[in-house]
């Protein structure tokens, strides 16, 4: 694919999926998480960091402290500078509760902000076992399983929300800290215009929500002993921009020790979106820019905003207000990941190939639906009602190829020519996508590959039900089974079966670099000559080991790349 214009181009398809994501990300703001009941007030245990002590929550089974300081606020001179030191504080500051997220537009007001640039906080939830720290004061009821005497693995969450929204707060993580006996950490990062702005007195586009990401890694490393986690391994996990994020993270030099696992939930080095999926004509949407676009870009923006003097626009810039930067057009324009500087030297795919990438196991995988979300909000606008319709769709976008794409995805053979549509836009832009990734990484290091593939799961709540148009397992609804995140209907037995073997997957991958946890099915390592993934659905043999690449027709797309 070529590569994706940016700015003023970036139009029609690709913003309509970073609304989506945008929307997506504030729809699974998890509950903040309450008291147990039993007991008369919630316990407040303190623990050291290397810049003060603070003083969480304890909720029984867990511990939770958050809105810690990871970097300063990168506020006034340090607008759109690389993360700076925290400042040290006296006596326990309080991480009762989450600081606000990253400045960034509201899902439900467009055009207002929400947030604030004094952002870079993260939360720590720890399982309240007899070794889970220096916890100073009402020492748990009921411990857990000691850790190991190093410590528990650490497990550090990248969110989602298209690189523009989203928060470390939404993700509440006491499930994969009590039942995996682990410390999981989540993280804010800068978002849109303040993360991934570009202007030549810059010297290009620093890529400054990445280098956020790896001053939290930095804190985790120093800190995670305190909490009861073992800074000797850690696991850097995340979903869609988060995914991405971890990918970034695997190629650059500067995360080079920072962590020792990973794992990607539907974004890969190598994920591009074609052009016309959600609107047609539309542009193509890759995560990836080179950084003298991104800084071009920054020179227009700047002259528009009335910052054109080149020796005084960043001062000009760092004095406006955040309204005037924190906008639709603005979020848009810098909406994805510069290449071709220090922090990131190469496009991500060319460095995996290549081999240019950190020596640590990974787990990825994806969705067996990922497009049915984005396709199903725009069918309002953009309906595909009948096989002809469809088939414009498939020559709008695949030109020559069409024919043979209509013939592998023939409409009659799905409930609907909308959802044929995603199942083509699914296997080219995800699964065919990620599976080339994988072949990648386990030619190198230990790789695992997975499928989620429950067609009913429940849907996150806040997002539309589109009628005759069923989600499936489609693009995030993975994560209420990792995470306590509101969705309709509950969890049926079945779901809540696979929920808890997620989960035990996860954290036994955290803990050993095998997701083999006991009594479960085996989970093979990817291979090129055995390219079998783990399909994750509910049921008699729901959990089972496949080779996706037939049923998503890879062998054609990676001919038609």
């Amino acid at each position: 694919m070529p590569e994706v214009p940016h700015s003023s181009r970036l139009r029609g398809g690709a913003l309509a999926l970073l609304a989506l994501l945008s929307a997506l990300s504030a729809l699974t703001a998890a509950p903040p998480a309450v008291a147990a009941t039993a007991a008369p007030a919630p316990s407040r245990p303190v623990v050291t960091t290397d810049h003060g002590q603070v003083r969480g929550v304890g909720h029984g089974t867990y511990a939770t402290y958050e809105g810690i300081p990871f970097a300063a606020p990168p506020t006034g001179r340090l607008r759109w500078q690389l993360p700076a030191p925290a400042a040290n504080w006296r006596g326990v500051r309080d991480a009762g509760a989450p600081r606000e997220r990253c400045a960034q537009q509201s899902p439900e007001s467009p055009g207002k902000t929400v947030g604030s640039e004094d952002c870079l906080y993260l939360n720590v939830t720890t399982p309240t076992g007899r070794a889970a720290g220096k916890a100073a004061e009402n020492p748990p009821d009921k411990p857990t399983d000691k850790p190991a005497a190093k410590g528990r693995p650490v497990l550090v969450w990248v969110h989602g929300g298209g690189f523009t929204s989203g928060s470390g707060s939404d993700y509440a993580g006491e499930r994969l800290a009590v039942r995996g006996d682990a410390v999981v950490v989540t993280v804010n990062y800068r978002l849109g215009m303040l993360g991934f702005f570009g202007h030549p007195a810059l010297g290009g586009a620093p890529d400054f929500g990445l280098a956020d990401q790896q001053a939290a890694l930095r804190w985790v490393r120093a800190n995670a002993a305190g909490f009861g986690g073992d800074p000797r391994n850690v696991t850097l996990f995340g979903e869609s921009a988060g995914a991405l994020s971890t990918c970034a993270q695997l190629v650059s030099p500067g995360s080079a020790g920072l962590f020792h696992k990973a794992v990607a939930q539907s974004g890969s080095c190598m994920t591009q979106i074609p052009a016309g999926a959600t609107d047609p004509g539309g542009a193509a949407y890759s995560p990836w820019t080179p950084q003298n676009k991104v800084r071009d870009a920054g020179a227009d923006a700047a002259r528009r905003l009335g910052c054109a003097d080149g020796a005084n626009a960043l001062a000009c810039l760092r004095g406006l207000p955040l309204a005037k930067l924190v906008t639709p057009e603005l979020t848009e324009a810098f909406s994805t990941v510069a290449y071709g500087n220090a922090l990131l030297p190469e496009r991500p795919e060319r460095a995996l190939e290549a081999g240019r990438f950190h020596r640590v196991p990974v787990v990825q995988g994806t969705n067996h639906d990922e497009m049915r979300l984005f396709v199903a909000q725009t069918l309002a606008n953009h309906p595909i009602p009948d096989a002809n319709t469809y088939r414009t769709r498939l020559t709008g976008t695949f030109g020559s190829a069409a024919g043979a794409i209509e013939a592998l995805y023939p409409a009659a053979k799905y409930p609907s020519p909308a959802l044929a549509w995603s199942a083509v836009l699914t296997d080219r832009a995800w699964t065919c996508t990620t599976l080339r990734a994988d072949r990648a990484l386990a030619a190198r290091v230990p790789t695992y590959g997975y499928e989620f593939s429950d067609p009913d799961a429940p849907v996150i709540s806040g997002i539309p039900v589109v009628k005759g148009f069923p989600y499936g397992a489609t693009h995030a609804f993975e994560m209420p089974y990792l995470f306590d995140i509101p969705a309709e209907p509950a969890f049926t037995p079945a779901q809540r079966e696979l929920s808890g073997r997620m989960a035990d997957y996860w954290t036994r991958f955290a803990r050993t670099s095998r997701p083999d946890p006991a009594g479960a099915p085996k989970w093979p390592a990817f291979q090129d000559k055995a390219p079998l993934v783990l399909s994750l659905a509910p049921g008699a043999g729901g959990i089972r080991a496949l080779d996706p690449a037939v049923e998503h027709h890879c062998a054609f797309w990676d001919a038609h790349r």
